[in-house]
Formats: C-alpha cells, sequence, structure tokens
C-alpha cells in the first residue's frame, strides 16, 4: 500500500502542476491590457491616472478619445 502511494504520489503531483499551468496561462491571457488600454497607461499624465481612478477606465478613455478628437480638428484649422 505504501509503495502504491510513493509510485502514484508524484504523478499526482506533476498532473495536478500540469492542469495549473494550464489555468495560469488562460488566465494571463485574460488579464494582458488591450492595445489601447496599454498605450493611455503609456500616455496618461498623474491627473488622468487620478481620473482613472476615481471614474474607472471606460469614462478616463472617453475623455482621452474626446480630447483627442478636439486636438485633431484644431491641427486641421491650423493646416488649412
Amino acid at each position: 500500500m505504501q509503495g502504491l502511494a510513493v509510485v502514484l504520489f508524484p504523478v499526482l503531483l506533476m498532473l495536478f502542476a500540469l492542469g495549473m499551468e494550464r489555468v495560469e496561462n488562460r488566465l494571463r491571457k485574460l488579464l494582458e491590457p488591450d492595445e489601447e488600454v496599454q498605450k493611455y497607461l503609456d500616455s496618461a499624465s498623474n491627473a488622468e491616472v487620478k481620473e482613472l481612478t476615481k471614474l474607472g477606465l471606460p469614462a478616463a478613455v472617453a475623455r482621452v478619445r474626446k480630447r483627442r478628437t478636439q486636438n485633431s480638428d484644431l491641427d486641421v484649422a491650423k493646416a488649412s
């Protein structure tokens, strides 16, 4: 009986570790930030990060998009 436990324990431990690796890989893929979110976080100022923590990511991204469209409209007006 003890011999069976000695043989089965390492096999079960290895199977458990492989299963946990698969779970970890799935979670890592789910938790990776989108490209747009990563760009936002790379270029965000301190005020924008504060707003992100207060209002949440959707509101902060909407504000940045609005500001970018306003800036691009101004750039077009300057160019013409």
